[in-house]
């Protein structure tokens, strides 16, 4: 059966490699779930452990506490989970790196690696007391990956897959996350409400949850959203986030 990674190369791929090394027989790298409400209370090989996160449901309890056992191992019992956690991680990660990619196909290593390395940043540094602990960590690979393609944004280069002939404008079309990022970094909104927009509209939280969390009503943050939502549709129709940005000429313009 085909990985995750089966038609890539690159960083990512060598991550998944070394994941299944790690989680192969005889002796698998295990996953002491027993201390995690809401998993099975019992000890699992971590590929076990990523096939739970990704095909079954928790909630952001269960997520949080996972992935702060998860970071904490990764930083202080070694490399082998470092790469344990990047390997629960990856599909999420190659999701990113595949949509990135689409259109310029030659930078799709560079891609990979820029993903990882922001991951694996955000995996050592991150705030684990703080909740919405795996979407941090994820925001940090997607931007990683962002970051790649307004580099090649800025230097003009033609996706392969495009003519060489007269082209139309760019177009702020895609993927929503891409946009959202690409308004957080225009100073359009925040990263903090481009992740409210993305975890409510495109994602699976609750706003009631989010609120409980940063200690708001859920009306308040949903004007919060509204207002991060008017202010980039309007950039949109003005046409600011048709073109690659300077992040360091503008101020955020919303809190």
């Amino acid at each position: 059966m085909p990985t995750i990674t089966s038609f890539r190369s690159g960083a990512l791929a060598q991550a998944e490699q070394a994941f299944a090394l790690l989680t192969c027989e005889p002796a698998p790298l295990v996953f002491d779930a027993r201390p995690v409400p809401g998993l099975p209370d019992k000890t699992m090989p971590l590929d076990a452990l990523r096939k739970m996160m990704l095909f079954e449901s928790y909630d952001s309890d269960t997520i949080d506490a996972t992935w702060r056992q998860l970071a904490l191992q990764a930083r202080e019992w070694g490399p082998a989970w470092v790469v344990g956690a990047i390997g629960v991680a990856l599909p999420a990660l190659t999701h990113f790196a595949a949509k990135f990619s689409r259109g310029y196909p030659r930078h799709a290593e560079d891609i990979d690696s820029e993903i990882l390395a922001e991951f694996l940043h955000a995996l050592r540094t991150a705030d684990l007391d703080r909740p919405r602990l795996w979407m941090r960590l994820t925001w940090a690979a997607y931007r990683g990956g962002e970051a790649v393609i307004k580099k090649i944004r800025d230097t003009e280069e033609l996706p392969v897959d495009l003519s060489s002939g007269s082209r139309t404008p760019k177009r702020p079309y895609g993927h929503p996350d891409l946009l959202l990022g690409r308004a957080a970094a225009a100073g359009v909104i925040t990263s903090e409400a481009a992740e409210l927009i993305s975890a409510t509209r495109f994602g699976d939280a609750l706003i009631e949850t989010l609120a409980a969390e940063k200690g708001v009503t859920a009306s308040a943050l949903r004007m919060r959203r509204r207002r991060a939502e008017r202010a980039v549709a309007a950039a949109v129709v003005r046409g600011e986030l048709s073109v690659p940005v300077c992040t360091q000429l503008r101020e955020p313009a919303l809190a």
